[in-house]
């Protein structure tokens, strides 16, 4: 009996080793390939690397890029990781600075030297948002002028979008009425600023900004002398000059502005020959110079404002009369310009002109 228990125990110890060898080489078949297990690796060792199976597994061979050099990278498309969350991801809080509309661009400032308001000095006036009550409040209110217009609708936007009244339907409805009606380079950049002042406003309806004055950057004019015609000229011809850019008022630069042709200026005061936004024409008479044997530079100045056109005009030298007898008490050499031109009214001769 005794003998009979100890050869079954005998039996069971090797059955029982046997079925730890084959769950240690072969699993329970749940990862074969007729199996229906989960993701544990499969271990398949063959006869002659049972010594090999107890040690580390050797490190894999590096993938070789084209040019036979060994990548250790991973792919930038390769998943890191099999688990994936099933949240949504939190949405980031973006609380940005609402962009502050640009504002009117430096003039230049218009010299103004009268008191009475125009649209040139208004615009000035406008340069500084926190004025822009005050610009309203000069503004002629039922003038049909479209500079005039145009100042007050940008005066209207600008409280409006700081949220100190104004009105954006004046803005809105000046706004389309007056385009392409702006001409004047000023005129063009309070229509500018207005666009995008409205564009503002569409685009955040409820929100208010304080504006700022603009600094440096390009000025809206660009005060110039486009041309001088006829080319050649004498001592008291007419010559028309051609302004582009100006940035004040057309009356003041006859009333307060001057005109030099070849260092000296004319005669008498320009007189305004045609008008178109900010082009004008001046009229003016050539006056004698001290040096005929190069071409004049004509320059036009009204306060801190001054256009100059170097070498456009040709002066020629004017003809010497011979000399009158003693009784006439003419000097010698002097010479006669004739009538001055009609159209320059209250004209007056330079002086050293003799005109009959």
């Amino acid at each position: 009996m005794a003998v009979s228990l100890g050869v079954r125990i005998s039996g069971l110890l090797v059955v029982g080793a046997v079925a730890v060898a084959v769950a240690a080489f072969g699993g329970d078949g749940s990862d074969t390939p007729d199996g229906g297990g989960g993701g544990s690796t499969v271990v398949t060792v063959g006869p002659s690397d049972e010594a090999q199976a107890h040690t580390a597994p050797a490190s894999p061979t590096p993938h070789q890029s084209p040019a036979g050099e060994a990548s250790a990278t991973v792919p930038q498309d390769t998943p890191t990781h099999t688990h994936r969350s099933t949240q949504a991801p939190s949405a980031t809080p973006t609380n940005k600075p609402l962009l502050t509309p640009s504002w009117l661009p430096p003039g230049p400032v218009s010299p103004n030297s009268d008191p009475t308001p125009d649209p040139s000095s208004v615009y000035d006036q406008l340069r500084d948002p926190g004025q822009c009550r005050a610009a309203l409040s000069s503004i002629p209110p039922t003038s049909a002028d479209p500079e005039w217009r145009l100042l007050r609708a940008l005066a209207s936007a600008c409280l409006a979008v700081q949220g100190q009244g104004g009105s954006w339907d004046t803005a809105t409805k000046e706004y389309a009425a007056l385009t392409g009606k702006a001409d004047t380079c000023k005129g063009r950049a309070a229509y500018a600023v207005l666009g995008g002042l409205l564009d503002f406003h569409r685009q955040h309806p409820s929100a208010t900004v304080r504006l700022k004055a603009s600094s440096g950057g390009a000025p809206a004019c660009s005060y110039r002398v486009a041309g001088v015609a006829p080319a050649d000229a004498e001592p008291g011809d007419v010559v028309d000059v051609d302004l582009r850019g100006t940035y004040f008022d057309p009356a003041e630069l006859l009333r307060f502005g001057s005109v030099l042709i070849g260092g000296r200026q004319v005669p008498v005061p320009p007189v305004l020959k045609s008008a178109a936004g900010d082009e004008l024409v001046l009229s003016v008479v050539v006056p004698p110079l001290d040096d005929y044997t190069k071409k004049a530079d004509v320059v036009v100045r009204y306060g801190a404002a001054e256009a100059r056109l170097p070498d456009v005009l040709t002066v020629g030298s004017p003809a010497v009369l011979p000399s009158p007898d003693a009784s006439s008490g003419t000097p010698e050499g002097m010479f006669s310009l004739g009538p001055l031109p009609a159209h320059l009214p209250g004209a007056q001769p330079a002086a050293g002109l003799r005109v009959p």
